[in-house]
């Protein structure tokens, strides 16, 4: 505790400049006799820390002291360098940049284990701006304005308080609050385009943010499909495999559930001729009535 508190005392006079003991003491909620001590002990180690008297006096760190890197320890090095290299795909952050002193700094070489990318295949600069303005926004507590197409393929102006960006099951959400609603929100990126900042701002200690909840979603479907084993991968990709059976040809057979709108049907034809709708009825049926209409479309005059 004592080693904690005497690391911290040397970020706050870092950060603040200059900070008597009484503040100090009531920072941290022990006698100023003990952060006399601290100070002694910091000294005493090396640490460039001064104290002077009279009005305006307090204690001080050498301007331009840099915190020698060993105290981080090994661990919380790497830490910090895997964090910076997660969000090297924002190239606003200048985490790149930050990171190569870092590596330097800490001596550290081999932290290429991870590369992330918020784009979808092809062109990716649409996307990774799009992200860089929702944390931009977040960051800042400002109000942003969107178009978003629903599970039904219905557009509509949104105007929310973006609160926090949340990956879940390979897609990319915003979970925000809606004033006009006054309930929050969860939009998922792909599905926003014309992403304004505005001038407008927010304080998002006000705000709670739940649980992710897609409310633009009907509700959810069982659904009983059969995949072959040429395509078993697929299961592996989009369902839960602990609620698949396995066959003695090698196929699955897949319990599930999916909101049923207009996207599971693209979804069940994007698996193609290797999965098979068993069970409800109503969808194989609806999906034979799909198949027919995409015929059409390949049929001459």
């Amino acid at each position: 505790m004592k080693l904690n508190r005497m690391f911290e005392i040397v970020y706050l006079l870092l950060e603040r400049k200059k900070l008597t003991a009484n503040e100090l003491a009531n920072h941290f909620e022990v006698s100023k006799r003990t952060i006399l001590r601290d100070i002694e002990a910091l000294s005493i180690a090396g640490i460039p820390i001064y104290t002077s008297k009279g009005k305006g006096g307090g204690i001080s760190i050498l301007e331009n002291y840099v915190l020698d890197k060993t105290i981080i320890s090994a661990d919380e090095q790497d830490q910090i360098l895997f964090a910076l290299q997660s969000l090297a795909a924002t190239p606003p952050l200048h985490s790149e940049t930050i990171l190569s002193k870092l590596q330097a700094l800490f001596s550290k070489t081999d932290t290429s284990w991870i590369e992330v990318d918020f784009s979808r295949w092809g062109k990716t600069d649409p996307d990774n701006k799009k992200f860089e303005q929702l944390k931009t926004a977040i960051l800042t507590e400002k109000v942003i304005s969107f178009t978003y197409a629903n599970s039904y393929g219905a557009t509509s102006l949104k105007t929310v308080y973006p609160l926090k960006l949340l990956f879940k099951l390979k897609a990319w959400y915003l979970q925000a609050y809606c004033p006009s609603n006054q309930a929050y929100r969860t939009y998922k990126l792909n599905r926003m385009t014309d992403l304004a900042i505005l001038a407008d701002v927010f304080s998002k200690k006000d705000f709670t943010v739940p649980a992710i909840e897609v409310t633009d979603s009907p509700a959810l479907l069982d659904l009983t499909l059969l995949i072959s084993k040429e395509r078993a991968y697929r299961a592996y990709d989009e369902f839960d495999i602990h609620n698949s059976q396995k066959n003695e040809d090698g196929s699955l057979l897949v319990d599930t559930q999916l909101p049923e709108d207009e996207w599971l049907y693209s979804f069940l034809l994007s698996l193609g001729a290797s999965v098979k709708v068993i069970s409800p009825p109503h969808v194989e049926k609806k999906l034979l009535t799909y198949i027919e209409e995409m015929k059409k479309n390949y049929m001459e005059p």
